[in-house]
C-alpha cells in the first residue's frame, strides 16, 4: 500500500495582500459552490470575502467541515456562521443526506476518528489540545508525560496521531507540531471532562515560563534571526499561558514572571500594543498582592514604559512615571543594566517633551554610564574601551538633542559616527532595550540633516537607503520610524510626490498591521499634505483638520517637533486654499509653543511662512513687516547652517522686493545663497 497524505485546501493568510480574488484560495472557492448548490441567488456583499475567509481559515482549510459550514450559511447566513463558529460542533450540522452519518456533522466525525484510538493516544491528544499554535517535542514531553504516560511513550503517541491525520506535522527550521483548531476545540472539551485541564494548563504556563526567562537572557548573546527564528513560533502558546495564569483558575505570580521576560520577544516583534496590555495586568496582579518580586516589577516598569512610548505618546505623564519608577528601583538595587535603560527613557521623555537641554544632560550621563561598564555581550569589540553598543545608542541620543536645539552640523558628525562605525552589531539586543534599531534611527535624521544643509539629493537616496535597511533587519517600527521622521516629509520637500505617495502608503500599511496608531496617524497627516500638494486642497484640508484635535491633546503632554512640523504643513495648506487668518492663527500657535521650549531649528521656516501669509492677507504694512519676518529667517538659517531653509527665506525675500520694483536687489540677494547649490536642481525649491 502506498499513503498519499491529503492535504487541507489553501486559505489566505490573516494579513494576505490579495484578497481582491478570494476565489483564488480552494477553501473559499469550495464554500461559495456549496453555499450556492444550497442557495443558487447567493451574491456575495462587501463583507462577505472577508467573513468567508475567516471561517474558513478557522476551519483550518478543512474540506468537510467547510461543506457543513457553507449548509448552514444557507440558513444562518455568512454572518451568522462566522459569530458562531466557537460553538463549531453544535452548529455544523446538516451535511449531505447522502453522506455517511460520521459525515453528517463534525462532532460525529472526529467522535469516530477519536473512538479508533488506543488509550494512552486518546490521553496525549487531550494533554495536546493545552498547546496553542505550534510546539515541539521537548515541550510536549514536559507538559504531557506523567507517571501513567512517560516521555518515550508520548514522542510514539505524537507519531501514531501524525499518522492518522490527529496532529500535523509543521516542517522548516525542525519539526514542530499544531493540532488543527477544529481538533484543539474537540480535545479541550475532552480534557475538561477528565478533570485535568487546570493541572495541564499549570505545567504549560510553568513550562513557558522558564523557556521565556531562557529566551530573555539569551536576547543579549545570541544572534537575531536564530533568536526570533526559536522564539516567535511560540507566542501562540505564551498567550495561552498568561490567558491561563491571569484566569480565576491560575497563578498570577507565573502570569507576572512570564510577562516580565517576554518583553523583549514583544518590542522585537513590533507587538507594541499587546505588550503594553501584558504589562498592565502583570503590574495589575502585583498590586493586588501576587507574590513581589522587585527586581521583576523593575524589568515590568521598563517595558511599561517603552510600549507607552508607541501607544499613549513618548511624552505622556505615565511614560515619565515608568521610567522614574524604573530607575528608582534599579538604584535601589544597583542594578547598572537598568539604571542605564531608564537613564535612556528618562532621555525619551523628555526630549519629546520639548526639554531638549535635560535631554541632552541625560544623553552625556548615558554615555558616562556606558563607559563606566564592561561590554554587555561577552567578545564584543569595543572602541577606545567603550562597549561599542551603548555608545551607539549614546551617539544617537546626543545627536537627536542637538538636532532639536537647532546644531545640526553637530548632530550630523554624531549621526555619521554611528554609520560609519566598523564594528558590526547584531541589532536585536539592542532593539529589545530601545526600541529600534540605533543605524536606522541615525540615517533617518541624517537624512533630515542633508536636506536642512542643501544636499536634498542625497537626502533622498539616504532615505531610500535607510529603508532598505530596516526591512533588511525585519523590524516594523524601525522601518516606520524610517518612513515617518525620514522618507516622507522629505520627499514632500523636494516635491517628488510620487515617492511620498510611495512612503506614505508603506507607512499607512505597516503601521495599520502592527496596530501602531500614532504611526498610523503621522501616514494620515502625511497623506493630507500629499493631497494639498497634488491639488486636491479640499480633501487633504479635511485630513489635517481631523489630525489637529488629535495632535492637540498629545501637545498638552509633548510640545516635539512632531506638532510643530505639523502646524507648519497645516498653515502651507490652510494658504493654498485662501484660509489666511486661520493659517497666521496656526503659526501663531506654533510660535508660542516654541517660546516654551527649546525648539529652534524650526523658527526660522515658521517666520518665513507668517510673512508670505501676512502678504497673502494685504493688510496695511503687511509688506513691511513680511520683509522684517524674511531678513529674521534669513539670519537665523545661515547661522544654523541650514541651507535648504536660508533658500526658502531668500526666495520669499527675493520675490517680495521684486514685486515692489527692486529687481537688482533682489538677484543680489538671491543669487550667493543660489550658488551654494552643488545639486538638487530639479528639486521644487
Amino acid at each position: 500500500e502506498w499513503v498519499y497524505p491529503v492535504p487541507s485546501l489553501a486559505v489566505p493568510a490573516e494579513d494576505a495582500e490579495d484578497m481582491e480574488d478570494p476565489l483564488g484560495y480552494g477553501a473559499v472557492r469550495l464554500f461559495v459552490e456549496r453555499l450556492r448548490a444550497a442557495q443558487p441567488h447567493f451574491a456575495p456583499d462587501e463583507r462577505s470575502p472577508a467573513l468567508i475567509a475567516a471561517i474558513c481559515r478557522r476551519l483550518d482549510g478543512i474540506p468537510l467541515a467547510i461543506e457543513l459550514a457553507a449548509a448552514r450559511a444557507a440558513v444562518l447566513g455568512v454572518e451568522g456562521v462566522a459569530t458562531h463558529l466557537a460553538d463549531r460542533f453544535r452548529i455544523l450540522t446538516g451535511g449531505r443526506r447522502t453522506a455517511l452519518p460520521r459525515h453528517q456533522t463534525l462532532r460525529a466525525t472526529i467522535d469516530w476518528s477519536y473512538g479508533l484510538l488506543s488509550e494512552p493516544e486518546r490521553v496525549i491528544l487531550r494533554r495536546l489540545a493545552v498547546f496553542a499554535g505550534v510546539f515541539r517535542l521537548e515541550a510536549a514531553r514536559a507538559v504531557v508525560a506523567s507517571r501513567e504516560i512517560t516521555p518515550v511513550e508520548v514522542v510514539d503517541g505524537i507519531a501514531n496521531l501524525v499518522a492518522k491525520s490527529l496532529v500535523s506535522a509543521v516542517t522548516g527550521g525542525g519539526t514542530r507540531y499544531r493540532l488543527l483548531d477544529t481538533t484543539r476545540t474537540y480535545a479541550l472539551q475532552r480534557l475538561a471532562e477528565t478533570g485535568e485541564r487546570e493541572q495541564l494548563a499549570r505545567r504549560h504556563a510553568e513550562y513557558y515560563r522558564n523557556l521565556f526567562e531562557r529566551a530573555e537572557a539569551e536576547c543579549e548573546t545570541r544572534a537575531t534571526a536564530d533568536w526570533l527564528a526559536e522564539y516567535a513560533p511560540k507566542i501562540d502558546n505564551l498567550r495561552a499561558a498568561l490567558d491561563w495564569a491571569f484566569s480565576p483558575e491560575g497563578d498570577p505570580a507565573i502570569g507576572v514572571a512570564l510577562t516580565a521576560a517576554a518583553a523583549p520577544l514583544w518590542i522585537r516583534l513590533s507587538l507594541v500594543d499587546e505588550c503594553r496590555s501584558r504589562v498592565e495586568q502583570a503590574l495589575a496582579a502585583l498590586e493586588a498582592g501576587a507574590d513581589r518580586d522587585t527586581r521583576c516589577e523593575m524589568r515590568l516598569r521598563a517595558a511599561l514604559g517603552t510600549s507607552l512610548q508607541f501607544t499613549r505618546g513618548p511624552a505622556g505623564a505615565a511614560v515619565g512615571a515608568a521610567w522614574h519608577k524604573t530607575r528608582e528601583i534599579a538604584e535601589n538595587l544597583g542594578d547598572a543594566e537598568y539604571w542605564q535603560r531608564s537613564v535612556w527613557g528618562l532621555w525619551s521623555y523628555h526630549l519629546n517633551g520639548g526639554r531638549y537641554r535635560t535631554a541632552l544632560a541625560l544623553a552625556e550621563e548615558f554615555v558616562a554610564l556606558a563607559n563606566s561598564r564592561p561590554a554587555p555581550v561577552p567578545g564584543t569589540p569595543a572602541l577606545g574601551g567603550r562597549p561599542s553598543g551603548d555608545w551607539l545608542v549614546g551617539e544617537v541620543m546626543t545627536g537627536m538633542a542637538q538636532h532639536n536645539l537647532g546644531d545640526p552640523k553637530n548632530a550630523r558628525y554624531h549621526f555619521e559616527r554611528v554609520l560609519a562605525d566598523e564594528v558590526k552589531l547584531d541589532s536585536g539586543s539592542l532593539i529589545a532595550r530601545y526600541q529600534l534599531d540605533q543605524r536606522v534611527i541615525a540615517g533617518a535624521w541624517l537624512a533630515w540633516i542633508l536636506w536642512l544643509q542643501g544636499f536634498p539629493d542625497q537626502a533622498m537616496r539616504a532615505a531610500e537607503r535607510n529603508i532598505e535597511e530596516a526591512r533588511a533587519i525585519s523590524h516594523v517600527l524601525s522601518l516606520c520610524h524610517a518612513l515617518s521622521f525620514a522618507a516622507c516629509p522629505i520627499a514632500l520637500w523636494v516635491g517628488d510626490l510620487v515617492a511620498a505617495e510611495r512612503y506614505t502608503g508603506m507607512l499607512l500599511d505597516h503601521s495599520a498591521r502592527h496596530a501602531l496608531a500614532r504611526m498610523y496617524a503621522a501616514g494620515r497627516r502625511f497623506q493630507g499634505v500629499l493631497l494639498v500638494n497634488q491639488g486636491n486642497v479640499s480633501n487633504g484640508l479635511q485630513l489635517l483638520r481631523s489630525s489637529l484635535n488629535e495632535l492637540e491633546e498629545e501637545a498638552n503632554t509633548s510640545t516635539s517637533f512632531r506638532f510643530i512640523t505639523f502646524l507648519s504643513e497645516f498653515a502651507g495648506a490652510l494658504a493654498r486654499a485662501g484660509e489666511v487668518a486661520d493659517g497666521l492663527a496656526a503659526i501663531k500657535k506654533a510660535l508660542a509653543l516654541i517660546e516654551r521650549i527649546e525648539e529652534r531649528w524650526m523658527i526660522v521656516e515658521l517666520l518665513r511662512m507668517k510673512g508670505e501669509l501676512l502678504l497673502l492677507q494685504d493688510a496695511p504694512g503687511a509688506s513691511a513687516a513680511a520683509e522684517d519676518l524674511f531678513r529674521q529667517a534669513l539670519e537665523g538659517a545661515h547661522r544654523q547652517g541650514a541651507l535648504s531653509w536660508e533658500l526658502r527665506a531668500a526666495t520669499s525675500l527675493a520675490r517680495s522686493l521684486r514685486d515692489q520694483g527692486r529687481p537688482a536687489e533682489a538677484l543680489t540677494l538671491l543669487q550667493p545663497v543660489y550658488n551654494q547649490f552643488t545639486e538638487g536642481f530639479e528639486t521644487v525649491d
